[in-house]
């Protein structure tokens, strides 16, 4: 995360940095679309169509995505509000931020597909803008997309109106990035850094958008080897035995290290839940957390 607004800059040209690589020109990846014996059909952003996507840059894996499941794949879980997220002994949710980003998102798409599980990707605008093919093909590819505002700025460190606009930007970025596919709105967020403030929590609730924490931490974002990042996350997730996972996708570390990681998952017996937004977008809870009682407080664990 501390990285990101220097990986902002290089993708405006607006800075060039020491230590951040340089990102790789976007390669087109073809949109999707989907046909029924009705005709063509709206692509939502967290559907599972059976498209035939090109494969993605670095493929981990050499069979194309079919959308099958496996032993990882859970159950889907409808959200309207933050209490609708209560999950079982060894459930989890993989949740992705600061994307997309050229080899690294599409890596962890394909060990994804690999196993058969679906992710919640929150995505910066700006990079949203950038790279809007690889947003398309996140969604294409049955995963959920949240907002992460424009370019990652602590909105709890600014003015009310400064953080709304940079919540808005940063959803017209990404809604632009999946327009051609007709998706639905993103009803899903998470602030940077899961710095918050009362009033923006109760802004976007009233918007019918569910802020999500995080119940277990990678810090990924921490200079680690991909086996390091694997057994952190792992760890934590074990003391806890279910919970919110938070990755970046930003990162060839967490990349690298995805498929033994989810092949761990399966070997403990957990199951990865896919979330996606519920048709009705009522209630007003909060912050939604695996933890029961996380939402009513305003509050999720940061791992």
């Amino acid at each position: 995360m501390r990285c990101l607004s220097l990986v902002l800059a290089t993708v405006l040209g607006t800075a060039g940095v020491s230590g951040c690589a340089q990102l790789p020109r976007e390669k087109p990846v073809a949109d999707a679309s989907v046909r029924t014996t009705d005709g063509m059909v709206p692509l939502l952003a967290f559907a599972s169509p059976s498209v035939s996507l090109s494969k993605s840059n670095g493929d981990m894996f050499p069979q194309a995505y079919k959308g099958t499941e496996g032993p990882l794949t859970g159950r889907t879980l409808p959200v309207s509000r933050a209490s609708d997220i209560v999950l079982k002994d060894h459930e989890v949710i993989l949740t992705f931020d600061d994307g997309p980003m050229p080899g690294k998102t599409t890596k962890i798409l394909d060990a994804l597909d690999h196993y058969g599980v679906k992710a919640t990707f929150m995505m910066v605008g700006q990079m949203a803008r950038t790279y809007p093919a690889i947003v398309r093909q996140v969604a294409a590819r049955g995963h959920t997309i949240g907002n992460h505002t424009e370019d990652h700025k602590n909105l709890a460190s600014l003015k009310f109106d400064a953080a709304m606009d940079e919540i808005k930007a940063g959803d017209e970025g990404i809604s632009a990035a999946l327009r051609p596919l007709r998706t639905d709105p993103i009803r899903f967020f998470r602030f940077p850094y899961l710095a918050s403030t009362k009033a923006l929590r109760d802004a976007l609730a009233g918007e019918g958008v569910v802020v999500v924490g995080a119940d277990v931490d990678s810090k990924d974002y921490f200079i680690s080897t991909p086996e390091q990042v694997k057994e952190r996350a792992l760890s934590r997730l074990e003391a806890r035995g279910k919970g919110i996972i938070l990755f970046h996708d930003i990162h060839g570390r967490t990349a690298a290290m995805l498929p033994d990681f989810l092949k761990a998952l399966q070997e403990k017996g957990y199951k990865v839940v896919r979330m996606v937004p519920a048709r009705s977008l009522e209630g007003k809870e909060l912050v939604a957390s695996a933890e029961a009682g996380a939402a009513k407080n305003g509050t999720a664990a940061k791992g």
